[in-house]
């Protein structure tokens, strides 16, 4: 199914912009006119990382005139297997600054705008008013459903894309003319019940075949061109180098979004953390000074570690703990487990440690302090 155009044509390239684009101005459906529409458009991306980066690029390159970008992180050595936009020389960037030079490097005519902070509930309505499209590459539940409610509160549409390991898919949702989100999936996963990119790694390569997919289903909703994935789901297995498709409709029996409620009750950042949270920086000095009574019980799996871990650190895997529950950390930690220390559990982000604390705390004896090492391994080693 064919869709009008999504953007009105902006005034007539001059010269010199025109020839940048030359290569698209031959393609039915694009032209003169589909270039000065992708000239005008206005466009929303969140996230700079894996699938952000490839997006960002196409688009700028595609000369889309006005980008925003958005993300609250910062750049890390291990977002350089896979995050293209970054380099060496933007470690501890945030990664929204980060993307603003790599664009302007590309193209100083295009305006970009750089938000180092979160997608929130008190700022989506706002910024998806205030643009044409959005482009989904959120690596969290919280902020995937926050995209989908405030765009069908808004009519923005929305091209969504997530990856994990040797696997993508896209598709795009646009309120009033077809599925959403939550007609495809209708309740928001706890934040810990799927493994993330950090937790089950990620093909590098693969971030660019999905990204520049979004990015084409952008430029073609913009332009009106072509069949756009709404209602589809395009599948990519790397692996086998094959992709499928996932055909899916409105749901008449689901609520339409009425307001942002259930994401900023169940998918707000907190403000605080746990209180038995104890900071990397802390168990680092302690550490160093070889301080007695601390005891650090790695959650995370066999692989994670293999990628780095806290030295002296004991490895209990998370559905051991779970399965186990005290006695788990006992045959590991042997007498440790009992000198009244505290005992610091670490998982990648902070999640499996809290479920793993939760567990534990059923059947330790009384007056264990266990503590969660708020940030995990990636705020340890950042």
């Amino acid at each position: 199914m064919t869709f009008p155009p999504l953007v009105a044509p902006g005034p007539v390239l001059p010269p010199e912009r025109a020839a940048r684009f030359a290569r698209h101005l031959p393609l039915p459906g694009i032209g003169a006119e589909g270039q000065r529409r992708i000239a005008s458009a206005r466009v929303l991306v969140i996230g700079a990382g894996g699938l952000g980066a490839p997006v960002l690029q196409y688009l700028a390159a595609a000369g889309v005139g006005h980008i925003t970008v958005m993300d609250d992180d910062r750049v890390e050595r291990t977002n350089l297997q896979r995050q293209v936009l970054h380099g060496e020389a933007d470690l501890g960037t945030p990664k929204a600054e980060s993307a603003r030079r790599a664009i302007a490097a590309l193209d100083p005519q295009i305006h970009v705008t750089a938000h180092a902070e979160r997608l929130r509930p008190d700022n989506a309505l706002a910024l998806f008013r205030a643009h044409d499209l959005v482009l989904d590459g959120a690596d969290n539940f919280a902020t995937r459903y926050l995209v989908n409610d405030a765009a069908e509160l808004t009519g923005t549409p929305v091209v969504w894309g997530s990856i994990l390991r040797f696997a993508g898919q896209l598709s795009v949702f646009w309120p009033g003319r077809g599925p959403m989100l939550r007609d495809l999936h209708p309740d928001i996963p706890d934040e810990d019940s799927i493994a993330d990119c950090a937790t089950g790694g990620v093909f590098g390569a693969l971030c660019g075949v999905v990204g520049s997919a979004m990015a084409v289903e952008a430029l073609k909703l913009i332009c009106g061109v072509g069949e756009p994935l709404v209602g589809r789901l395009a599948r990519y297995d790397a692996l086998a180098g094959r992709w499928s498709e996932l055909r899916f409709g409105i749901d008449p029996d689901r609520p339409a979004v009425a307001d942002l409620q259930e994401v900023t009750l169940r998918c707000a950042v907190p403000s605080t953390g746990r209180p038995d949270d104890i900071s990397a920086g802390e168990v680092a000095a302690r550490l160093r000074s070889a301080e007695p009574g601390l005891v650090v019980v790695d959650v995370r799996t066999a692989d994670e570690r293999e990628a780095g871990s806290i030295e002296g650190s004991h490895h209990v895997p998370l559905d051991r703990v779970l399965a186990q529950g005290w006695s788990a950390l006992v045959a590991v930690l042997g007498a440790e487990a009992h000198d009244g220390g505290d005992i610091v559990i670490t998982c990648q982000g902070g999640i499996r440690s809290a479920r793993a604390i939760d567990a534990l705390a059923a059947s330790a004896p009384s007056g264990t302090s266990l503590r969660n090492l708020a940030g995990g391994m990636s705020a340890y080693s950042g």
